[in-house]
């Protein structure tokens, strides 16, 4: 769960945003099986929603990870270069990266991510928080590629990508983020990134069915972001969410599930759910280390090191090109 263009695309609410957004929803609702893009769940009500999500008590991932970059913040710190430039794709609340930039003197920080109006409010926080630092946010899909601010393009680069968002990508998309990163950030750079392991499978099936009915929520703002940006007319109380473990793909799988024989329309656009029919919102892929590390050099990334907890739940992992 978690966040998504040649060179640097308009912002959210622009129109050429919501020209993309449409033709992703259009295209996603006339595929069978139904899907829709888990980048479009993180409008700013969807980013809040996630950010709840990540203190559920259900939910392992967030809290893992501190701890992983708490606990090994200064062997990090060693691998990584001084003076170099934090690019953090798919940036939220910057409270990861906050770790970083306190273990190391970085120049600038380079958050980037797709919703504008959250990224710069965070933005704003931590500039209170480390005066000294040069921070360029950057409004993009953070999956295609762009352009680095001119300040930062001749400093080194260390690449920031946590919260197991990468297992958002079918393995192919894995991959060729990882190559995209590699030519954004450019030759010598460093990478680390959050990877989800594989586990208990009760364990992430509580993570994505919590008690609180929030990942629910986040879940159906993906379709009361379309009825408000796109003019479509889905009934979210017909909606009920879903979420599996897929044990052969070793992913998690979210679903939006008809509730009743319906017909939602969307710009000019009707589209018919049977009952039971569904709409498939995220994947959340898990890997082995080793899993892991094969992706990442067949993509053209040396792994470097690797830490996890003591549950093996999660692991950081810190890549060199």
């Amino acid at each position: 769960m978690n966040p998504h263009a040649t060179a640097l695309s308009a912002p959210r609410g622009s129109d050429g945003s919501v020209r993309s957004f449409a033709h992703d929803a259009i295209a996603g609702l006339t595929h069978h099986p139904k899907q829709l893009p888990p980048k479009y769940f993180y409008d700013s009500a969807g980013s809040e929603l996630f950010e709840q999500i990540t203190r559920l008590p259900e939910y392992y991932p967030t809290r893992t990870e501190l701890g992983i970059l708490r606990d090994q913040s200064a062997q990090i710190a060693s691998i990584i270069p001084a003076h170099a430039v934090l690019v953090e794709f798919g940036a939220g609340a910057p409270t990861k990266a906050r770790l970083l930039l306190t273990a190391r003197e970085f120049a600038a920080y380079v958050p980037v991510d797709i919703s504008g109006d959250f990224l710069n409010a965070q933005a704003d926080g931590l500039r209170k928080d480390f005066p000294h630092l040069e921070i360029h946010p950057v409004t993009t899909d953070f999956t295609a590629p762009f352009l680095l601010p001119d300040q930062v393009r001749a400093m080194p680069k260390v690449g920031f990508f946590p919260g197991s968002t990468l297992g958002n990508f079918e393995p192919h998309e894995a991959s060729r983020f990882l190559r995209g990163a590699r030519d954004i950030l450019g030759e010598g750079a460093h990478m680390l990134i959050g990877v989800d392991l594989e586990k208990n499978e009760r364990r992430m099936y509580e993570a994505y069915n919590d008690a609180a009915g929030v990942t629910a929520r986040f879940n159906l703002n993906i379709l009361a972001r379309v009825n408000r940006e796109l003019g479509g007319n889905f009934d979210l109380s017909a909606f009920a969410h879903r979420a599996i473990y897929n044990r052969d793909r070793h992913r998690i799988e979210m679903y939006l599930v008809s509730k009743k024989p319906q017909t939602a329309r969307l710009q000019g656009r009707s589209f018919f759910f049977r009952t039971g029919e569904s709409i498939h919102t995220e994947s959340s892929y898990k890997y082995s280390i080793d899993r892991f590390n094969a992706l990442a050099k067949g993509s053209g990334w040396t792994p470097i090191a690797a830490w996890t907890d003591p549950e093996q739940m999660f692991s950081v992992h810190a890549l060199v090109c």
